[in-house]
């Protein structure tokens, strides 16, 4: 089983604000949509060049989309 990744994002939020698809918004950044609703769900966390490419297709920036918790990590 794989351990949930501690970063929270809003893509999905940003992604149905924007009127994107799954598909659409994974066609944009290079990855699969499977890779697309992992990232969404908590279940995988995007490498930091993937997590740029994502912030940018919505025009914010990285604390806009990904959030990790104070104390976690420590």
């Amino acid at each position: 089983m794989v351990k949930p990744t501690k970063v929270t994002n809003t893509i999905r939020a940003l992604r149905e604000g924007a009127g994107l698809t799954q598909v659409e918004l994974a066609r944009r950044v290079g990855v699969t949509r499977q890779t697309l609703i992992a990232i969404e769900q908590g279940r995988y966390s995007p490498t930091l060049e993937l997590a740029f490419q994502i912030s940018r297709v919505f025009g914010v920036g990285l604390d806009d989309v990904f959030h990790y918790p104070e104390g976690a990590g420590s």
